[in-house]
């Protein structure tokens, strides 16, 4: 008697799944309909059945990265400052988890489902922590970016400069940037930096949401 292989049937679940795993892998620009489906091993258009295109598909991507959001443990105390920190670095570690996840935000023209809750949500913790809906829209403008757990910085190297480096070349300024070469040579080195090279993400993150929400807070009293 033959023996019949059975493969695991193909959903929309497990369509996106595998796409997360391979934009983590190789990145969203290498994202295609075609290397999904080699990655699932059908034919591409077997994808259709589950995602109308590619924009449905990231569109979906998105949403579950959205829906993996989770308050940060670590943030302690109580009250509305507590549960905005948790929410926000809370957005900042899932998008860490998948390092395109901003790249598409930006990319994206429309507000996904998801995407809108978390937002609604977030605002509704600044409404019940005692603001009013015009500083709580003053407040979103200036979180930014920043309320989804990442930033724009000026000038973001791509590829994170060796410390030593990054000290030759403040001193090759100094003599015309004297401020550009103080600045640079005081700060923090973090080769893995992704906002910035000479910089620790976490940190210049978690110091100007700090700033911004002791300044809500005096904005409330």
């Amino acid at each position: 008697m033959d023996v019949v292989e059975r493969r695991t049937p193909l959903n929309r679940a497990r369509v996106l799944r595998a796409a997360l795993e391979l934009a983590d892998r190789v990145g969203l620009e290498a994202l295609s309909m075609r290397n999904l489906a080699q990655e699932l091993g059908v034919v591409p258009m077997a994808l259709y059945k589950h995602v109308a295109g590619k924009d449905e598909l990231l569109d979906a991507m998105l949403d579950a990265v959205i829906a993996d959001i989770t308050p940060d443990p670590g943030t302690p105390g109580s009250g509305w400052k507590a549960a905005v920190r948790a929410r926000v670095l809370g957005a900042r570690r899932a998008l860490l988890r998948h390092p395109w996840a901003w790249r598409l935000i930006d990319s994206r023209t429309d507000p996904t489902p998801a995407m809108l809750a978390y937002l609604d949500s977030v605002i509704g913790l600044f409404l019940v922590g005692g603001f009013t809906p015009d500083q709580t829209h003053h407040i979103v403008h200036a979180l930014g970016t920043r309320m989804l757990g990442y930033t724009q910085d000026l000038f973001a190297d791509s590829q994170p400069t060796p410390p030593e480096v990054q000290r030759a070349a403040a001193q090759a300024m100094a003599a015309t940037y004297p401020n550009l070469a103080a600045m640079a040579t005081a700060a923090a080195h973090d080769e893995s930096s992704v906002v910035g090279s000479g910089c620790d993400d976490q940190f210049e993150f978690e110091f100007a949401l700090d700033l911004l929400l002791d300044g809500f807070e005096r904005l409330r009293r």
